[in-house]
């Protein structure tokens, strides 16, 4: 980590490290003030959204219900697959409580942040104890993408968008399966809102 120089905010980005059962203890015995932001989606969506850029990558994989269930008669889901297991929040965040008050954390809504990016940006500003300087005037949403893009109001540079990687149309998916994951979720999400005192609405 670069060294950090009074008034500065050093931050580092990495999505595996909330799934990383040995990262919560190495960044604690680090730093143990650190400040932790966790953006988390509808983990349906999200599981979908992993195959389908993983399918990018890899054409020949099996499909999403090939790897999604263990027996897909008997409806059982394959906790073991990681684009399943990332979505169960309350079990990765639990490994996180056993080192950082929940104080510590923020989570940001990802269907928030495609909607209202400022209003998003506006909390993680607050939790971080900055002032709010990246506003509405920032962001104008890309109808192509169909994300906001990022832009600076004070200059005539290029805005900074997604990359190629992230936007894709979704792979289609049997309504059954989505119900079926929806199902195996329910009881994760409800644990998840009850540890954060927050409902994202996800079913």
């Amino acid at each position: 980590m670069p060294k950090t120089l009074d008034g500065q905010i050093t931050m580092e980005k990495t999505p595996s490290y909330f799934v990383t059962r040995e990262t919560p203890k190495r960044i604690f015995s680090m730093a143990k003030d650190t400040k932790l932001i966790v953006v988390v989606r509808n983990p349906v969506t999200r599981a979908i959204s992993d195959y389908t850029q993983t399918l990018s990558k890899k054409p020949e994989i099996p499909t999403f219900e090939g790897l999604a269930f263990k027996n897909r008669t008997l409806g059982l889901i394959d906790a073991s697959w990681s684009a399943i297991r990332i979505g169960i929040y309350a079990l990765h965040l639990e490994n996180w409580l056993q080192f950082f008050p929940l104080s510590q954390v923020h989570f940001v809504s990802g269907e928030r942040l495609i909607i209202d990016p400022a209003g998003e940006m506006g909390k993680v500003q607050d939790f971080l104890g900055l002032k709010r300087i990246v506003t509405d005037k920032h962001f104008y949403f890309n109808k192509t993408k169909g994300f906001p893009c990022l832009k600076k109001p004070e200059s005539s540079s290029t805005p900074r968008c997604l990359g190629k990687s992230k936007g894709r149309t979704h792979v289609q998916i049997d309504p059954d399966v989505i119900e079926q994951l929806k199902e195996f979720y329910r009881p994760y999400n409800i644990k998840f809102y009850q540890m954060v005192g927050h409902d994202f609405r996800w079913d």
